[in-house]
């Protein structure tokens, strides 16, 4: 498993590391499973999905929904292929809490309680989805610190949970110490904190650069909702309220890349309690080095077993 914060260089070094043993790529982000967009989501290169087989990119309709849950039931059907094909499987992503349940499945949840879900969206469509990302953070700050964006889907299943047992969400991912699998080497890509900033606003920049207002553009012309759950996250939401006239394009700019930032923060607030990923100093080394580290960890485990 290669995590990091955004724009850490994990798509490269795990294109890299399936080239040298042999491996299979499935994406753990939450964005990258959607097709139409592509420009603010970092998805692989044209290069890298022929370098190296990728999985659970651009797989999935703008309107379909999708949670941790879901992308655990996929992850697992797909690793098994290519375990059978093999193959190493290799996962790769920054989405919090699609690589945990990886690593610590959920608890069993309440099914949701229709009444109590239209309630709360009719909440969202009078007060804002803000006005209930509020209450979310003051019943459950773990959860609400590990989303990109204001998710409208997984605020109002978090607060269906909690008004239905009294439990945050995020308890549901804790059953004592997070611990990988026997089987599962985690390996998360560091970078100092002005570089990694750097590293971001260049990133975000380039996106800008290649289009992402005209993606933007295209798909609310299309007929796509500024609602849906795959908008409403870092970059996109920012454009849209660009094209709303509500900033102009200097603020967009730099709103996209505070945003960023600030979600790279969440990010590494959250690996920091992973004590068992083995630390890439990616300042320090070349994606060789990285390799040979990788695989020297991987051994050791291997040796152990």
């Amino acid at each position: 498993m290669i995590v990091g914060p955004t724009a850490s260089g994990k798509s490269s070094l795990a294109t890299a590391l399936a080239e040298t043993i042999g491996g299979e790529i499935i994406s753990a982000d939450s964005r990258q499973c959607y097709r139409e967009i592509d420009k603010g989501t970092a998805k692989p290169s044209p290069e890298q999905l022929r370098r190296a087989p990728h999985h659970n990119i651009s797989c999935m309709d703008l309107q379909e929904p999708d949670s941790a849950a879901l992308f655990l039931e996929r992850a697992t059907t797909i690793a098994s292929g290519i375990e059978e094909r093999g193959n190493t499987v290799i996962y790769c992503g920054g989405s919090t809490l699609h690589l945990q349940s990886l690593i610590q499945p959920m608890d069993d949840l309440p099914p949701s309680n229709p009444a109590q879900v239209e309630k709360l969206n009719r909440a969202a469509d009078e007060d804002g989805i803000e006005h209930l990302f509020e209450k979310l953070k003051e019943i459950d700050p773990d959860y609400a610190s590990s989303m990109d964006g204001m998710n409208r889907q997984r605020i109002i299943r978090a607060l269906d949970v909690y008004m239905q047992t009294g439990k945050p969400f995020s308890s549901f991912h804790k059953r004592g110490e997070v611990k990988p699998p026997s089987n599962l080497s985690v390996f998360l890509l560091h970078w100092p904190r002005k570089m990694l900033h750097e590293r971001i606003n260049s990133r975000a920049q380039a996106m800008i650069d290649n289009g992402l207002v005209e993606e933007t553009r295209a798909l609310l012309a299309n007929g796509y909702s500024p609602d849906l759950q795959a908008l409403k996250t870092v970059g996109y939401r920012q454009v849209i309220e660009y094209l709303n006239g509500e900033v102009n394009h200097a603020q967009m700019v730099k709103d996209i890349k505070t945003a960023t930032r600030r979600y790279a923060k969440r990010q590494i607030t959250w690996f920091r309690k992973w004590s068992f990923a083995h630390s890439i100093e990616m300042n320090e080394i070349d994606t060789a080095e990285a390799l040979a580290f990788i695989q020297q960890q991987v051994a050791a485990v291997g040796d152990k077993g």
